[in-house]
């Protein structure tokens, strides 16, 4: 069967589409492994992780939609109260949305980190964490740290890492037990395009949506 050269144009067409599309993200894969290579580190090595006045603690929701526990926030908050319990950090700043009523991540794990065993005069809690770009930043320009630990799942702190080293901050990051299996692949896929995101917000230098006035840490 003939081919018209309108379908061979459409095709051809699609076919560089998508090999732009996995060009750009490829290279943002790279950039961001090459700028947190090193600087990220988990559990089997929270003695290499350097000490630092306060580690970021990124936010999600405590429960899902279904009203199940969610496995990213608690592995999160256990992550983040090994640190302080080890001596690695003096504080956590616990960075999150509460746009909505009802809606409070940075509230929600800071009790979870008090319940943990972390003192609540440690926390601090930064509301306007709206993304992650907004947190790393506002770790910077709001709460004053040149330096400072991120503590989320491993490739979503290589991405932190990335984004704070390219907004001026000396960051590392520690990662928590990732989760596996059916539960984790939407997220996954997400963050595979966030790579592509961050890279473009560093390049074209995006501002938070709120930065707003400094803040004091314990």
């Amino acid at each position: 069967m003939l081919i018209s050269q309108r379908t061979r144009r459409i095709v051809w067409g699609l076919g560089f589409v998508t090999a732009l599309g996995l060009l750009a993200w490829g290279g943002s894969v790279w950039a961001v492994y090459g700028r947190s290579a090193g600087r990220v580190f988990g559990p089997d090595e929270i003695g290499s992780v350097p000490v630092q006045r306060a580690a970021v603690v990124l936010g999600c929701v405590k429960t899902l939609p279904n009203g199940l526990d969610n496995l990213y926030y608690a592995r999160r908050i256990s992550a983040a109260a090994e640190l302080y319990k080890a001596g690695k950090v003096r504080c956590l700043i616990v960075s999150g949305d509460n746009h909505a009523k009802g809606y409070d991540e940075p509230s929600d794990m800071k009790d979870s980190l008090v319940a943990a065993g972390v003192p609540a005069e440690h926390i601090v809690c930064d509301y306007a964490g709206f993304r992650t770009l907004d947190t790393v930043v506002r770790a910077k320009e709001v709460f004053g740290l040149d330096s400072f630990l991120v503590v989320s799942q491993r490739d979503h702190v290589r991405r932190a890492v990335f984004l704070a080293r390219g907004f001026g901050a000396d960051a590392y990051g520690y990662a928590a037990p990732d989760v596996n299996g059916r539960y984790s692949i939407k997220t996954t896929i997400r963050e595979q395009f966030a790579k592509l995101k961050a890279v473009l917000d560093v390049v074209i230098r995006r501002k938070p949506k709120f930065l707003g006035k400094k803040e004091v840490l314990p």
